[in-house]
């Protein structure tokens, strides 16, 4: 009893102190956006606020009636199956499409405002695709362009290249050819001295759909897909969030269904360790990319943030920073694991971690959107104007080559405090999520074991100020000055 009792006072203590500290006022910061723009906003009571709302969302499923949250993730809708699309002649327009952006990228303007490349690859496929699956589900799995070659290749040598492996990938490696990948995707986007380079970033592009085609061919299309080309798990990943669901009945049609959001992660297994740590580096990426233009992190390794030097006076200490960044979220998130099961008494450890994991999913998607949304909304424009003239032949395919590209929404305090408002929501309702979710999914493993919803509680709480705290961390990166 005395035991129990520690650990009870042990574990309030330590969730408080994260959500007390997140939640206690703070001074009124600037925001900056893109431009250079910068107004004063309140954002402590954003901070607060956000945080205030996880963590009552977390308390509030704690408090409701057993089986609350699975009940929530229970049912679907289902519509009469329809015809599945021509998945690889999709893939195959898709690869065309890519074809004539690389072209674009080595023939087109050196200017990469006025290349369609960089605005494709940084913009339309990283930024808009990614929130994309989270709201209509795995396209990328059509989209890809690697399953369209390959399905000519088979029909023109008649043989099943790609879809029986030359050599097995070994299990030993689990995901870690996709996390090797992502990491060199992620160094190129944060650290290389000019990623939006057209023809740097056509070779790039290259390179990597050549390295992947072959991979395929060695270790089999679905396999690599799923583990070593880390697009094809991201988006995967991405796309069991998705209210919209599919399934194949026949070859060629396809059921569609509505469900929760979420409610397709019930499916999947617990993650292993690589798989882990696959989807804690998609997050500590995308939140160092915010980190890295503070005037917090400048300091820290001694470069005058008014005075920026240049991409190439800081390549070692970014590389590193990528890295610390994944090892201080994976820290985070071991620890809250451990802590939770320790409270909860709950073993083993790691199929919990493995399930928890998914929970992360979430958050995501929600950075990728609130992080991202002022390059999209400039970004867009640029592409309209560059796509209608890909090659400067003075085309006008699209009627905007003579478009003007604004940023007046950047410069008024309506247009900035909008910004921020949507980027606020997309941040409070991503680890919203993510705690629903992580006690749908704990409630799922703990159900029908001795003191249920006491256990259940203790397993969550550490996860909860996590949560808490890396709600108000996001709008921290959004609302601190930058470079």
């Amino acid at each position: 009893m005395m035991e129990e009792a520690r650990k009870v006072r042990i574990g309030v203590s330590l969730c408080l102190a994260i959500s007390l500290a997140c939640l206690a006022p703070v001074t009124a910061l600037a925001h900056g956006a893109e431009g250079g723009i910068v107004l004063l906003l309140p954002t402590g009571y954003y901070l607060a606020g956000a945080a205030f709302v996880v963590a009552i969302t977390f308390l509030l499923f704690s408090l409701l009636p057993d089986g609350f949250a699975r009940w929530l993730y229970a049912g679907i809708i289902r519509f009469p199956a329809v015809a599945a699309p021509p998945g690889a002649w999709i893939s195959l327009a898709s690869f065309l499409t890519m074809t004539v952006m690389v072209l674009a990228g080595f023939f087109g303007s050196r200017d990469p405002l006025l290349n369609p490349l960089p605005a494709v690859i940084w913009t339309l496929w990283w930024v808009c695709l990614t929130i994309a699956h989270g709201l209509f589900g795995d396209l990328w799995r059509v989209l890809n362009p690697w399953s369209g070659p390959l399905h000519l290749l088979r029909r023109m040598v008649k043989r099943p290249v790609g879809e029986r492996a030359l050599l097995p990938l070994p299990a030993v490696l689990g995901y870690l050819p996709a996390l090797v990948q992502f990491y060199a995707f992620a160094w190129f986007e944060l650290v290389d001295l000019s990623p939006s380079d057209p023809a740097r970033l056509a070779t790039a592009v290259s390179l990597y759909w050549c390295l992947n085609f072959l991979a395929m061919l060695v270790f089999g299309e679905a396999t690599w897909r799923m583990r070593g080309e880390p697009f094809s798990l991201f988006f995967f990943l991405i796309a069991k969030l998705s209210p919209i669901g599919f399934y194949r009945t026949t070859e060629r049609r396809l059921c569609v269904f509505l469900c929760w959001p979420g409610k397709q992660l019930f499916d999947l297994p617990p993650l292993s360790v690589s798989g882990m740590a696959f989807i804690l580096l998609t997050l500590s990426t995308v939140t160092f990319d915010g980190f890295s233009r503070t005037f917090v992190w400048l300091s820290a390794i001694g470069v005058n943030p008014l005075e920026f030097p240049g991409r190439s006076a800081v390549m070692l200490s970014s590389s590193l920073g990528i890295l610390l960044a994944f090892a201080a979220l994976s820290s985070l998130f071991a620890v809250c694991v451990v802590l939770g099961c320790w409270l909860s008494g709950t073993r083993p450890m790691l199929p919990v971690a493995g399930r928890l994991i998914y929970s992360i999913i979430p958050i995501s998607v929600a950075f990728q959107l609130s992080h991202y949304l002022t390059l999209v909304l400039v970004e867009i424009q640029n592409l309209g104007v560059a796509v209608s003239d890909p090659f400067v032949r003075g085309w006008d395919l699209l009627g905007l080559a003579d478009h003007h590209v604004t940023t007046s929404f950047l410069f008024t305090f309506e247009g900035v405090q909008a910004i921020f408002n949507t980027q606020t929501t997309a941040i409070a309702l991503g680890h919203v999520v993510a705690v629903i979710l992580a006690h749908a999914l704990m409630a799922e493993s703990a159900a029908g074991t001795p003191a249920y919803k006491r256990r259940l509680f203790w397993l969550e709480l550490p996860f909860a100020g996590l949560m808490v705290f890396y709600t108000a961390f996001g709008l921290w990166l959004l609302s601190t000055p930058r470079i």
